[in-house]
């Protein structure tokens, strides 16, 4: 899927100016999985990809232990598409600017489930307005599809193998419900 030049010159807030790129999203049209995170960090505004560093390995490696996916069976994106200062949590407005986009990727991907990581994404994607910790886990409805939110692997890296065995519980869960 290509994305529209539009998207690529998007100057709707303030990231666009201290972007090196607009980092869209990659993987097929017809993934088992769309992965959405939060916002690019420094390497993924470097590189154009979205979680293609220490975070995207820990992710990538939990999904194929727990989900038998690969990166390759998965479409990967973020709800801001240009990263915030210093890795800084995106603002609502800059959420709202990139909230077309986002809807772009939805109609132009087929997905069998949608994965959100950490409470930006959630609370954005699945709709829930509670603390990450009441969130994870729990199962929902998106355009027709299983829907569940987990910890962003940047926060597992930080505080260890106990949100890793959280991540790979709730993985679990979003595995069984694309399963039935």
């Amino acid at each position: 899927m290509e994305a529209p030049a539009e998207l690529l010159a998007c100057e709707r807030c303030g990231l666009s100016g201290s972007r090196t790129r607009v980092v869209v999203g990659s993987g097929p049209d017809e993934p088992e999985l769309l992965v959405i995170g939060e916002a690019p960090g420094r390497t993924e505004d470097e590189g154009g990809l979205p979680f293609i560093g220490r975070s995207g390995q820990l992710l990538f490696t939990l999904i194929g232990e727990v989900m038998g996916l690969t990166r390759d069976r998965c479409y990967v994106t973020n709800v801001v598409k240009c990263r915030p200062p210093g890795n800084r949590t995106p603002t609502r407005e800059e959420v709202g600017a990139c909230r077309p986009w986002l809807r772009w990727q939805f109609e132009h991907v087929s997905p069998r489930a949608v994965l959100t990581l950490g409470l930006v994404a959630g609370q954005s994607v699945l709709g829930f307005s509670v603390a990450m910790g009441a969130m994870h886990g729990r199962l929902v409805t998106v355009a027709g599809r299983p829907g569940l939110g987990t910890y962003h692997p940047a926060a597992a890296l930080r505080q260890g193998p106990s949100l890793v065995q959280v991540m790979r519980a709730d993985l679990a869960t979003l595995r069984e419900a694309m399963d039935a």
